[in-house]
C-alpha cells in the first residue's frame, strides 16, 4: 500500500509539472502570420501595415513573427503562396484583397484566415446566406464605404447626364459595387453604362471608351488600383468619381474612403483575439469602418487640371489627399 501510494503521489506530481511546463511553453510560444497580399499599391500597403502594427501591439514584438508574400496582382499566385502557409502549418493567414481571401478560404477549413479590403464577404466567398458572419475559419474587416453617398457625387458635376461605371470584371466585389451604384444613380435620372476590363492588358483601352460619358465611377477596385496611372493617360478631361483614395489619388477627382490603416488595424486586433483563444473566427461579426470615420477626399492635382472649384469643395466637407500638388 504505502509503495502504490508513493507511486500515485509521484504521477500526481509528474503530472503537475508536465501541466506547469506546458502552461509556461505556451506562454512563450511566438506567433507565425501568413500575411498575402494580392497587388502593391498604396491602400493594401496600409492595411497589411495596419495589421501587423495591432498584432505587435497587442501581442508583443516578440511574440509574432510575419512570412509576407505579394502576389503582384495575380490571383494564381495566390494559391501558390497561401498552400506554402499552409504547408509550414502558420497560426494564422491574413488575406488581403478578395483573391487573396479566395484562395486562402480554398486552401485550409482549419487554420485561421483574417481578411482586409474585401468588401462584401458574402460575395467574395459566394455565400447565399450571408448574415455578417461567414461561419467558417474566415473573417475580417471589410472597406465597404457608403455607395449611395459615393453615387450622389455625380452632384458635384451639374451637366452630367451620361456616367461610365469602369470596374474589372474578375473582381466580384467590384462587380457588386457598381450594380450598387448604378441603381442609385439611375434612381436619380443618369443614364449608365458598365465599362468592364478584363485585366491590365485592356484597362486602358476601355478606359478610353469610358471617357465618352461625362463622368467615370471607378468602384473600391485593385486592378483599378495598380492601373491608374494607365486610366489616368487615358481618360483625357473626363472627371473619375473613385471608390477609395489610391484610385483618386492616381486619376481621380473626389472619393468617400475609409482609412485602409484603420481597416487594417481592426483587423489585427481580430486576429489578435484568434491566436490569443479570446474568440473564435466562425463567431466573428465582419467588422464595417462606421459612415462617422468615412471621408470625403479630393485630389488637387486633378481638380487644377479640370478647373474644378475646390474651396465649394472644401466647404461641402472634402479634405485634399495627401501628396497631390496643385500643378501651377
Amino acid at each position: 500500500m504505502k509503495k502504490l501510494m508513493a507511486f500515485l503521489l509521484a504521477t500526481a506530481l509528474f503530472l503537475g509539472c508536465a501541466v506547469f511546463m506546458t502552461s509556461c511553453n505556451s506562454s512563450s510560444d511566438k506567433y507565425t502570420v501568413g500575411i498575402i497580399q494580392l497587388a502593391p499599391h498604396s491602400a493594401l500597403d496600409a492595411a497589411t501595415q495596419g495589421f501587423q502594427d495591432a498584432l505587435v501591439a497587442e501581442l508583443g514584438e516578440d511574440k509574432v513573427s510575419f512570412l509576407f508574400q505579394n502576389a503582384q496582382g495575380e490571383a494564381t499566385t495566390c494559391t501558390t503562396i497561401v498552400n506554402d502557409f499552409v504547408t509550414k502549418n502558420v497560426d494564422l493567414i491574413m488575406a488581403n484583397a478578395t483573391a487573396a481571401l479566395q484562395a486562402a478560404s480554398n486552401a485550409t477549413d482549419d487554420i485561421p484566415v483574417v481578411g482586409t479590403s474585401i468588401t462584401a464577404y458574402g460575395v467574395a466567398l459566394k455565400l447565399d446566406d450571408f448574415n455578417g458572419t461567414v461561419g467558417t475559419n474566415v473573417t475580417g474587416a471589410s472597406d465597404l464605404a457608403n455607395l449611395k453617398e459615393q453615387a450622389n457625387m455625380i452632384k458635384l458635376f451639374p451637366d452630367a447626364q451620361t456616367v461610365a461605371l469602369l470596374y474589372c470584371s474578375a473582381e466580384p466585389n467590384s462587380d457588386y459595387q457598381v450594380k450598387e451604384v448604378k441603381k442609385y444613380l439611375e434612381e436619380m435620372g443618369y443614364t449608365t453604362e458598365l465599362f468592364p476590363f478584363s485585366d491590365s492588358n485592356d484597362v486602358a483601352a476601355v478606359a478610353t471608351a469610358a471617357s465618352a460619358k461625362d463622368v467615370i465611377y471607378i468602384p473600391t477596385d485593385n486592378t483599378a488600383a495598380t492601373c491608374a496611372g494607365a486610366i489616368y493617360g487615358a481618360i483625357g478631361d473626363t472627371p473619375v468619381i473613385a471608390g477609395e483614395e489610391a484610385i483618386c489619388k492616381g486619376c481621380g477627382v473626389v472619393t468617400l474612403t475609409i482609412s485602409y490603416y484603420d481597416m487594417g488595424y481592426v483587423a489585427g486586433q481580430m486576429a489578435a483575439k484568434i491566436l490569443k483563444g479570446e474568440a473564435e473566427p466562425e463567431s466573428m461579426p465582419i467588422e464595417i469602418v462606421p459612415d462617422a470615420k468615412q471621408v470625403k477626399k479630393y485630389n488637387a492635382t486633378r481638380c487644377a487640371e479640370l478647373n474644378i472649384d475646390v474651396a465649394a469643395l472644401e466647404a461641402a466637407g472634402f479634405v485634399a489627399i495627401e501628396g497631390t500638388e496643385v500643378q501651377g
